[in-house]
C-alpha cells in the first residue's frame, strides 16, 4: 500500500501525525541574475600604461596574470614584467616576519600608515607557505589591517591561494616589480608564520625584519638560528603596559644573542628596538633603523651587489620551476612514475636507481 506522498508517518497507524505535501525545490540560480561578462584581457602594453599610470585596479589584473597557471596569461604577463623592468627597482624592499601570534598584521599597519602620513605609497606583498596544505590565503590579514586597506596611496595583495613555495615566491618577486613600476617606493613582503619561506623572502627584500615578543618565557627558546642570522634588525612588538621592562630586558638578550654571531657579509650590526603596533610607539624608530642601513650599504656597495645576487638567485630559481614542471607534467613521464613508483615499493629496484632512470627517459623524450 501506498501512503500519501510515500511519507511513513502518514500511515494510518500513527493516529494525529500526518505529514504536509512541502513546497517545490527553490531552483539554485536565481533566475533573474544577468550573466556575468568575461572581463577582456588587455595587451600587454595596455596593461603597461596602465600600471605606469598608477591605475590601482590594472595593477591588481597585471598581478592576477603573473599568478596564473594558464599558458596564455603567463605569456601576456612575462611581456608586462619585461616592459616594466625598466622603472622597476626604486623602491626599499622590506622583508617582516615572525612567530605567529607576534602581531605582524597590526604591526605592518602601524608602520604602514606611518609611511603614508609620511607621503610615501605602500605595497603589501604576502608569501603563504601554509597555500600548499589547505588551498587558502592570507585575506584575513586584509581584513584586520583595517585603516590600510582603505588608505589611498596603499595597495595590498594575499597570496596566491595555491602551489608550491618556490612558485609563489617567484610570483611575489615578479609582482615587486610590478608594484615599482606603478610608484610604490616601499615594498612590505610578509611571510606568514616561521619556516621555509623566511629563505624565499629574504631572497628578494633589501632589510629583514623579524618581529618578536617578550614576557613569552626564554626570548630566545624557538627562535632557529638561521632566522636570527638572516635578520638584519628585530623589533620586539607589544611593549606596552606590564610589558614595557619585559620588552627592554628581551632587547638586551637578543642583542647579546647577535653579537655571538659572525659581522654579515653587509657589514651591518643588526640592531634591535622595541615597540608596541597597538599603541603606535615606537614604531618611527623602527623605520629609522631601516633607513639607517639601507644608507651604510648604500654607501658600501652591498645594496647594489645584493641586488645583483638576487636577480641571478631568481633567474636559476625559475630555470629550476621549469624543469620541474617540464618533467612533472610530461604525459609519458606520468605514465612511467606510476610503474616506478610501484617498482619501489616493492622492493624491485632503489630510489636512487628509479630516479636515475626516470630522468633518463626524460632525457630520451626531449631529444
Amino acid at each position: 500500500m501506498h501512503y500519501r506522498h510515500h511519507h511513513p508517518e502518514n500511515d494510518p497507524n500513527y493516529k494525529g501525525l500526518s505529514v504536509n505535501e512541502g513546497v517545490s525545490d527553490v531552483p539554485t540560480i536565481n533566475p533573474y541574475a544577468k550573466p556575468r561578462r568575461k572581463r577582456q584581457l588587455l595587451t600587454s602594453t595596455e596593461y603597461v600604461e596602465g600600471i605606469l599610470r598608477g591605475d590601482i585596479s590594472i595593477l591588481g589584473q597585471a598581478v592576477t596574470l603573473v599568478e596564473s597557471s594558464l599558458p596564455q596569461h603567463q605569456d601576456i604577463a612575462q611581456e608586462v614584467i619585461e616592459k616594466c623592468l625598466p622603472y622597476a627597482g626604486k623602491s626599499v624592499r622590506l622583508g617582516i616576519t615572525g612567530v605567529p601570534g607576534a602581531g605582524k598584521s597590526t604591526f605592518i599597519e602601524a608602520l604602514g600608515m606611518h609611511l603614508i602620513h609620511a607621503g610615501k605609497k605602500l605595497a603589501v606583498l604576502a608569501i603563504d607557505p601554509s597555500s600548499e596544505r589547505t588551498k587558502g590565503s592570507i585575506l584575513g590579514d586584509k581584513t584586520r589591517m583595517e585603516e590600510l586597506s582603505v588608505a589611498k596611496n596603499a595597495f595590498i595583495r594575499p597570496s596566491p591561494s595555491a602551489g608550491s613555495l618556490g612558485g609563489v615566491a617567484r610570483k611575489t618577486r615578479e609582482s615587486i616589480i610590478l608594484c615599482e613600476a606603478a610608484g610604490f617606493d616601499v615594498i612590505f613582503v610578509e611571510t606568514v608564520g616561521v619556516g621555509q619561506s623566511e629563505t624565499a623572502v629574504h631572497s628578494m627584500v633589501d632589510f629583514f625584519l623579524l618581529i618578536q615578543l617578550a614576557g613569552t618565557g626564554d626570548e630566545l627558546q624557538g627562535i632557529k638560528r638561521g632566522i636570527m642570522e638572516m635578520a638584519d634588525g628585530i623589533a620586539i612588538n607589544k611593549c606596552d603596559g606590564t610589558n614595557i621592562e619585559k620588552s627592554q630586558l628581551a632587547r638586551r638578550q637578543y642583542l647579546n644573542a647577535l653579537h655571538l654571531f659572525p659581522l654579515p657579509e653587509s657589514g651591518w650590526k643588526p640592531d634591535v628596538v622595541t615597540c608596541s603596533a597597538m599603541e603606535r610607539t615606537g614604531i618611527a624608530e623602527v623605520w629609522e633603523m631601516v633607513l639607517r642601513y639601507i644608507g651604510f650599504v648604500r654607501d658600501n656597495g652591498f645594496f647594489d651587489s645584493k641586488r645583483t645576487d638576487q636577480s641571478k638567485y631568481w633567474m636559476y630559481e625559475t630555470i629550476n620551476d621549469h624543469l620541474k614542471s617540464g618533467f612533472y607534467n610530461n604525459d609519458k613521464i606520468q605514465i612511467l612514475l606510476e610503474e616506478a613508483e610501484r617498482r619501489v615499493l616493492t622492493d624491485e629496484v632503489s630510489s636512487f636507481v628509479a630516479a636515475r632512470q626516470l630522468l633518463d627517459a626524460y632525457k630520451s623524450l626531449n631529444r
